[in-house]
């Protein structure tokens, strides 16, 4: 009889699916001492070989053309169960014929065992031992469907969870970190990579443990190519391979030679059926099980779609809306020249919209803040810049110094003229104390000149220090690197415009002066500041043009509705936009061009 513990070690046979039958055929012919057997397969073309035990010996007959009696014996064997071939001679072998029962398999399979005579019971026991041995690979089957059953239940419980963890992520980058690291940790994994389809490449989009890495690594880039070798050919690729036909994987063995992993999975991610990315799995300890493996291509197939939704969705609008546009359009346009077809409709659309729409259309024109009251400042008498006290932009006040001229030789000058004031009043002195009343007029009047120079160079002194007459901005008189230049008496130094009354000077191009009048509304914009904009009033156009390097311009002055900023300086520029009337989109847009052709063909 067999022995009970072994044939449940086949029902629960762990090794590789392939490794079953030879397991069994040895197994079989152990117990039942025979020296050789080989296991057949019903195809349409009639019973082939599938294995034979043991593998060293020759083989019963060539693979291509079955022996006729082999085939008549397994033709029996599968109508009753099973069925004997005795020998011709005493001490030729007995063939036995075993029908072998399989789980959920219409493909018959018979096994013919080789073993020596037998007589009587000894026969018996041997059929009895076959029959018993009959239907083990239907059990190991049903067994392992079982096992594989509750692995799936497994494998759909991790994906689940992780599918729960990758719904918390609305970001496509923070869902692929959150993949790669719960992988790694999940199925022991040193290092775990998803890559995405990006212009038909493959693209590194996160690394388990690594919030950051640079693109041209060159580690990044054999990773790249290892999972474009596994997206072009759209299979699963080990390394090192247990199968010795397989997919190409040179880029794997390279990859894992310079990085020295020891094992190594890639596994595409299928959405539609097509291949978007690639997940690539790295071992230092353990080989990947066909388990781990079917574990994680469900994973793969389960998060596969939600990835291509965020990645979809974690993009920049306008790319977003092409994108929806292109698949709601071809449903009606046809797969083939989709955005040739859409460019035309595009083009359709907007050429009626520009005949049909009016818009507002405004007069653009360069403008430039004006002040009403601007004073100037000269220098009152010939002399040398001594200090300047004030710069350009600088709020000043009334009697605010600004600048000081040199008054070294009017103090000299001062001293003098006091000297001489002295001088004379003691003559006059002298002769009144003589009774000599000519004399003493004469000096008295010496005195009296001697008073005025005075005087005179006292109020050249006090002229010298050069002040505000009004509250304002200095817009110019940039002196301070003028210090002790020579001035002219009346060379102008400073100006001086108040900050109230503010006015904009627009500057209106010759080509627009016809839609302008007094009366008419718009808006302005500073350059310094072009997301605010203040609304004004045309009060005054004047009349004669200004010739200026763009061409002519007519100067508009305008009023300004409200109050000005306090940031805001004389001479400061920005565009101004006059409203007009609404005309048609393309009357707006071909205008002018129709206007230059007018004038350069007119005759």
């Amino acid at each position: 009889m067999p022995n009970i513990s072994s044939i449940k070690d086949l029902h629960f046979f762990t090794g590789h699916a392939g490794q079953f039958w030879p397991a069994f055929l040895t197994f079989a012919c152990q117990q039942t001492k025979a020296d050789s057997c080989i296991l057949l397969v019903k195809k349409l073309k009639g019973w082939q070989y599938y294995y034979q035990w043991p593998e060293n010996l020759p083989q019963w007959t060539s693979k291509d053309v079955l022996p006729v009696h082999l085939r008549q014996l397994a033709d029996k064997a599968l109508e009753k169960g099973t069925s004997t071939l005795c020998a011709q001679q005493d001490k030729s072998p007995v063939l036995i014929g075993l029908q072998l029962e399989e789980y959920q398999s219409e493909v018959p399979k018979i096994g013919i065992f080789s073993v020596p005579a037998q007589h009587g019971a000894e026969a018996e026991l041997l059929l009895q031992t076959l029959q018993l041995l009959a239907d083990t690979p239907a059990l190991y089957q049903k067994e392992r469907a079982n096992q594989q059953r509750q692995q799936d239940q497994i494998c759909f419980a991790d994906a689940l969870e992780l599918l729960l963890l990758l719904n918390e992520q609305k970001k496509f980058i923070a869902a692929t970190m959150t993949i790669v690291n719960e992988i790694a940790a999940r199925y022991r994994c040193s290092r775990v990579s998803l890559g995405w389809l990006e212009k038909g490449y493959i693209r590194l989009q996160s690394i388990s443990h690594m919030e950051q890495f640079e693109p041209k690594m060159e580690i990044v880039n054999q990773l790249e190519s290892a999972m474009e070798e596994a997206l072009d050919q759209d299979v699963e690729i080990q390394h090192p391979s247990s199968h010795v036909v397989g997919p190409v994987n040179h880029d794997h063995e390279k990859y894992a030679r310079n990085q020295q992993v020891q094992h190594l999975v890639s596994l595409p991610l299928r959405v539609s059926g097509q291949s978007t990315g690639v997940l690539t799995c790295e071992r230092d300890i353990g080989s990947f099980s066909d388990t781990d493996i079917r574990s994680l291509r469900i994973l793969c197939d389960q998060i596969a779609h939600p990835l291509e939704q965020r990645k979809k969705t974690d993009r920049w609008i306008g790319v977003r809306i092409v994108d929806s546009i292109k698949e709601k359009t071809s449903i009606f346009v046809g797969v083939e020249h989709t955005l040739a077809k859409l460019i035309g409709l595009l083009c359709c659309g907007l050429l009626l919209a520009m005949i049909l729409v009016k818009l507002p259309y405004r007069v653009e024109a360069p403008f430039i803040l004006r002040s009403k009251d601007v004073r100037q400042i000269t220098a009152p008498f010939a002399g040398y810049i001594d200090q300047v006290q004030a710069e350009i932009g600088q709020k000043v006040e009334p009697g605010s110094p600004l600048l000081n001229l040199d008054n070294s030789d009017l103090l000299l000058e001062e001293a003098a003229a006091l000297a001489n004031q002295v001088r004379y009043f003691r003559e006059a002195e002298k002769f009144r104390a003589r009774n000599s009343l000519i004399d003493m007029k004469i000096a008295q009047a010496q005195a009296d000149q001697a008073q005025a120079q005075l005087e005179l160079v006292q109020y050249r002194i006090k002229q010298a220090q050069l002040r505000s007459p009004i509250s304002g901005i200095i817009v110019e008189g940039d002196n301070d690197e003028q210090r002790g230049a020579p001035v002219e008496k009346g060379e102008l130094l400073f100006k001086v415009a108040r900050h109230e009354k503010l006015f904009a000077e627009v500057k209106i191009a010759e080509q627009d002066i016809h839609e302008i009048s007094t009366g008419q509304y718009g808006k302005l914009a500073f350059v310094s500041r072009p997301q605010q904009n203040y609304p004004f009033l045309i009060k005054q156009i004047d009349p004669l043009a200004q010739p200026e390097d763009s061409g002519n311009i007519f100067v508009a002055r305008s009023e300004i509705f409200i109050a000005g900023d306090s940031w805001w300086r004389p001479g400061m520029s920005g565009i101004a936009k006059i409203e007009v009337s609404k005309r048609r989109v393309i009357w707006i847009i071909s205008h002018r061009t129709i206007n230059f052709l007018r004038l350069l063909i007119w005759w």
